[in-house]
């Protein structure tokens, strides 16, 4: 069984509600985040087989798959998919979960799990 390794991590600065963020959509945010994890790990875009994000208010701009959405923003291939997970506190979580899943089952080689939230929303 292949193991599945976490290769290259990234974050953005924290927003607060009307912060410094608050203008900013979620899903330019998310692309942003996607583009330098795979410059980070060294992975040309093109490999990366999923985008599986972890998304709790799944409304306005998030509720598009925005997985699907940043990973395009991102100029990923459209043959990057996508896809979105509301599982309430542990939909990050719950990305990682499927991420390993399709990895370790060897149904897939690359996988960005990853979780995103915009206080714009809220």
């Amino acid at each position: 069984m292949p193991d599945a390794v976490i290769v290259s991590a990234v974050r953005t600065a924290i927003g607060k509600k009307n912060g410094a963020l608050a203008k900013t959509r979620a899903d330019d945010l998310l692309a942003h985040v996607l583009r330098e994890a795979v410059a980070r790990a060294n992975v040309a875009p093109e490999l990366v087989e999923d985008v599986i994000a972890g998304c709790v208010t799944q409304i306005g701009e998030q509720g598009f798959n925005i997985a699907r959405v940043a990973a395009l923003i991102a100029g990923f291939p459209v043959e990057v998919t996508g896809t979105s997970v509301n599982r309430q506190c542990g939909s990050s979580q719950q990305a990682f979960h499927f991420a390993a899943q399709a990895i370790m089952s060897g149904t897939q080689d690359v996988v960005i799990a990853c979780g995103v939230w915009s206080p714009r929303i809220a």
